[in-house]
């Protein structure tokens, strides 16, 4: 019942975050970039060509060529992934709709193009790496840097950010100037730094080494709930002599503050290490992903 009460949650806070981070492109794309004619990659720079040029709303287009790129990656990257992205989109176009209505008369830093660039990637870049982190996305592009992230171990923001490039430059169609191309290149890159930095502090890891009589009763609630595994290692003092247990734990960074609490809760005199690691791979962290070598006969 506990098992099924933890997914339920976890799926519930997947959704929610989803919910957040749509909130935050939402506001990127319709206050800041669109308005102000400066261009953004994936699909919604396309819809934003297409906008300029023609007047058909940015989530028309949005939500049409997002259709085609899901039935694409059903087969890829499984139902699991598609559904949240679907959530996703879905949210996102309902967004748009909302903030063009509420913002359409609204038009800031209109004489400020490179704040709005800036203030626009933040929140666009932040919004899909929250989204990516909760195992959804913002669509188009995303899917490929899923797709691609799936089998290799390459950065979310760089595979996107190669992409981008293409769309942002031929925006110069339409818009006429190649000024408004660089503040996009500019959206490009600050977006790509922001994506990074959010799902990296999302997948963020650190062990523990901890020292304690009461080594059991820790061990045992720190795999009822943050439910990670526990090691126990035998090791002895090099002053004192005395043989000690010693418990090993790899866990994400967000989880500290709870086995803090139960080491402090159990044993205020427990003797803690904690420091970062650059990357967990195995159950309940990330998966490798390297290519298989062949050999010729």
């Amino acid at each position: 019942m506990q098992l099924k009460n933890n997914k339920l949650y976890k799926e519930m806070r997947d959704y929610i975050m989803i919910a957040v981070a749509m909130t935050s492109y939402g506001i990127g794309w319709t206050v800041f970039l669109l308005p102000n004619e400066i261009g953004t990659g994936g699909v919604p720079g396309i819809a934003s060509i297409i906008y300029w040029g023609t007047g058909i709303p940015a989530q028309a287009t949005y939500f049409a060529v997002n259709a085609i790129l899901l039935l694409i990656a059903l087969k890829i990257l499984g139902w699991k992934f598609c559904v949240k992205t679907i959530f996703a989109v879905a949210v996102l176009t309902l967004l748009l709709q909302f903030f063009q209505g509420w913002a359409g008369n609204l038009h800031l830093l209109q004489d400020q193009p490179f704040m709005a660039s800036i203030i626009g990637a933040i929140f666009t870049g932040s919004g899909i790496g929250l989204g990516l982190a909760f195992n959804g996305s913002t669509g188009g592009t995303d899917i490929i840097a899923a797709i691609v992230n799936k089998y290799r171990d390459i950065s979310l923001g760089r595979v996107i950010m190669l992409i981008d490039i293409v769309i942002i430059t031929s925006s110069r169609i339409v818009l006429d100037s190649w000024e408004q191309v660089i503040y996009g290149y500019v959206v490009l890159w600050v977006s790509s730094f922001c994506i990074d930095q959010v799902v990296m502090a999302m997948r963020r890891s650190v062990q523990f080494f901890i020292i304690s009589e009461k080594y059991e009763e820790i061990g045992h609630r720190i795999n009822q709930d943050p439910h990670r595994g526990v090691t126990v290692l035998n090791a002895q003092g090099f002053y004192s002599g005395h043989d000690v247990k010693m418990l090993f734990i790899l866990a994400k960074k967000r989880e500290s503050q709870k086995i803090f609490r139960i080491i402090n809760d159990i044993d205020p005199h427990a003797f803690v290490s904690q420091s970062a690691v650059i990357g967990v791979y195995g159950e309940g962290f990330d998966k490798f992903k390297v290519r298989a070598k062949r050999y010729q006969a």
